[in-house]
């Protein structure tokens, strides 16, 4: 009996089980995933719980609820791969063969790289919403906080779901409006980027809409330090910006296995081939989702409409033909804009977020680069269809290649 090895059971690996059980023969074929952790959690859903929105129960269920019948579990932490030999060591000496291996690790916050960062201050009056815990305790924070200066800082790139920072600030505009006291709270957002996003016609979309809300925007700014005594951040060319209370995208990294492995660069990352998502360095390993090199946002929907490429050239692979499909780098993003209402982005490697309606030309019924209820509704809905459909690996009405029907050149 052959065998599939699939580490990770977040989004893409639980996405890849449920798809090659459907497909691939029992008595022919042995699939067991790995993880960790018991709990699947939908990141997604932590940016909505400082403002009261969601609650922790509203973002976790259990792993094994999405695994199907028929798919191997193990709760374990691995402790590197040996590619050379098709194995994979785990924590206690464990040893799992494969002809095949997926690694779906994703990318982890690690605010340990940024001085100063996890010091006295930590969850106390600095806070990441990239976690749990982060999310519940800024809520808490929020409850009671009177006022004064919120910086959203980004630590460094890449990260997963570049636009939440985004969202956070115009969450952040709405709360304290409705709290009333919009007028005593400055909100800055301070990134590394040139701009509001990575390209310039979404930049200057958002851009826009940042200033209608009175949110300062501070580019180009590389996150050197946190001074937890005079509660500034401090940039490598010595800006210095002072807050009183810090949200933080930390520093993203991907599994530290993938280090000990040795197949991963500066951040843990898996060099892979960013149109077949096989690794660099071995012709039986495929990577998934954040814990690749691949240059798109690590996003959910990347791993969505990647996983379609993926399970089409773990087919070929099987049949020992070559890869023949190809990934284009999609990714669309829903943005949150605060007040019921958000915006919308489609974009791969070669096109870059333009106006238009998705993914009906004409019909929509969502708006590219426009700020609209209906947009807000979709990512409200989202997450029905992720915990119900996209796990499962069901199809959904959209295609993984990105379309440029209902898009608008300028």
């Amino acid at each position: 009996m052959k065998k599939i090895l699939i580490l990770g059971a977040g989004t893409g690996g639980t996405i890849m089980a449920n798809k090659l059980r459907k497909s691939l023969d029992r008595e022919d074929w042995d699939i067991t995933i790995v993880d960790k952790h018991k709990t699947h959690y939908y990141q997604p859903g932590f940016l909505f719980i400082p403002f009261g929105i969601y609650n922790k129960h509203d973002v976790i269920k259990p792993k094994a609820n999405f695994i199907p019948a028929g798919v191997n579990i193990i709760y374990s932490d691995v402790d590197k791969i040996v590619g050379e030999e098709n194995k994979v060591l785990l924590e206690g000496g464990k040893i799992l063969n494969y002809d095949f291996l997926i690694v779906a690790t994703g990318t982890r916050v690690d605010p340990t790289e940024t001085p100063g960062l996890k010091d006295e201050l930590w969850y106390k009056e600095i806070f990441d919403f990239y976690t749990v815990d982060g999310a519940v305790a800024l809520r808490d924070f929020f409850e009671t906080w009177k006022g004064g200066r919120l910086v959203m800082s980004i630590a460094e790139l890449p990260f997963k779901c570049p636009v939440a920072p985004l969202e956070f600030v115009f969450l952040a505009d709405e709360y304290f409006t409705k709290a009333g006291i919009r007028d005593k709270v400055d909100i800055t957002y301070v990134t590394p980027l040139p701009g509001a996003f990575t390209k310039p016609i979404a930049t200057k979309m958002l851009g826009n809409l940042l200033k209608e809300k009175n949110i300062t925007v501070i580019p180009d700014f590389y996150l050197e330090s946190v001074d937890n005594k005079e509660k500034k951040i401090k940039s490598y060319d010595g800006q210095e910006i002072p807050f009183d209370v810090l949200t933080i995208v930390p520093v993203n990294k991907g599994d530290d296995m993938i280090e000990r492995s040795g197949m991963g660069d500066d951040l843990n990352f898996i060099p892979t081939d960013k149109h077949t998502l096989r690794s660099e360095k071995y012709e039986n390993v495929f990577v998934l989702g954040d814990a690749s090199n691949i240059p798109t946002s690590k996003a959910g929907s990347v791993v969505h409409f990647a996983a379609e490429v993926l399970f089409d050239n773990m087919m070929c692979a099987i049949k020992g033909r070559e890869l023949r499909a190809k990934f284009d780098g999609h990714a669309n993003c829903y943005i949150e804009t605060g007040f019921g209402k958000g915006s919308l982005i489609d974009f791969n490697y070669e096109t870059e977020p333009l106006p238009g309606t998705y993914p009906l030309p004409g019909v929509g019924p969502f708006g590219l680069l426009q700020n609209t209820k209906m947009n807000h509704y979709g990512k409200v809905i989202f997450r029905w269809i992720y915990w119900h459909m996209l796990l499962k690996g069901k199809e959904l009405p959209i295609e993984n290649e990105m379309s440029m029907a209902g898009k608008k050149k300028s």
